[in-house]
């Protein structure tokens, strides 16, 4: 545990050094824009944040207003973790999973650096690993516990029953980061409700294997969440193709999605640093919010 403290923290700190020699003076906080109470209302000005009009003053006539807001000293930062088999690809060590778990211990310690609380819902098609919110260096070592070390009860994946859960069970605004590869159907519903009441945060984990599938004649494919194999004849270029083309389109989609309903989106291959892309979505996240 002591190893996997020192590793998530050289990150984590890597991650700052990095962020400040790069964002010149712009990086405040890697959670900027979260925790946020309502304050005051003023007038619209170009390039304020829709999502912070107030429709019911504005339709009075008198201009377009948005609403202020004044930081939350005690603000909430959700993961919100799929642990599900479809996460089992790639390198030994540098699969989907191990991303997803390295990247939710380094903005763990990142947010408990910064004072905020911090809490965890692990899931698979049913709840796995809960952890309220918490403060301190006790929180952090519970998440990292929570995180690396818990046992999965099922491998299949609920993406909406995760959504739902969290919908009802996280009622004050928070920032909530789900990390997932989104291999799923028909969860577009609560992911738009958790964006409408909360600052979301999509980071979707892929593989190079997902997308471009070798030529290796027939082959079995192991279902991890079905617990059941499939052969597949790879040779066919027409299959290699679907598989190209359903991931290509599945991933538009999902970009499409978080930037119609205003979700910070990234996407993180198994082969990158997480450092740089990390870096990219905070540098973004500060913009977006000096501007509402």
């Amino acid at each position: 545990m002591n190893q996997l403290f020192s590793k998530l923290r050289k990150y984590e700190i890597m991650i700052r050094k990095v962020a400040n020699n790069h964002l010149q003076g712009e990086y405040q906080s890697i959670f900027k824009g979260s925790g946020l109470e309502f304050d005051d209302l003023r007038p619209y000005q170009y390039g304020d944040d829709v999502r912070t009009i107030e429709w019911k003053v504005s339709a009075k006539g008198h201009g377009t207003f948005v609403k202020t807001f004044r930081e939350d000293k005690d603000q909430s930062v959700y993961f919100l973790l799929d642990i599900s088999g479809s996460q089992d690809i790639g390198q030994a060590g540098n699969k989907k999973i191990d991303q997803g778990k390295i990247i939710s211990g380094v903005l763990t310690l990142a947010a408990i650096f910064e004072g905020s609380q911090v809490g965890l819902i692990s899931f698979s098609d049913e709840k796995e690993k809960i952890i309220l919110p918490g403060k301190g260096g006790k929180q952090g070592v519970k998440m990292i516990r929570g995180i690396f070390d818990h046992q999965n009860k099922s491998l299949k994946t609920n993406l909406t029953a995760m959504f739902t859960f969290a919908l009802n069970l996280i009622k004050k605004r928070s920032i909530i980061i789900v990390i997932s590869d989104f291999i799923d159907d028909g969860y577009e519903r609560p992911f738009r409700a958790l964006a409408e009441r909360h600052d979301l945060v999509a980071i979707q984990l892929t593989d190079p294997r997902e997308s471009a599938l070798p030529s290796l004649g027939i082959i079995p494919v192991f279902d991890k969440e079905k617990g059941r194999t499939t052969w597949v004849n790879t040779a066919f270029g027409s299959f290699s193709k679907k598989i190209s083309d359903t991931f290509t389109t599945e991933r538009a989609n999902l970009k499409d999605l978080c930037k119609k309903n205003q979700i910070n989106y990234l996407s993180i291959d198994t082969t990158q640093d997480i450092v740089l892309p990390l870096i990219e979505l905070f540098r973004y996240r500060n913009k977006s919010m000096k501007r509402g």
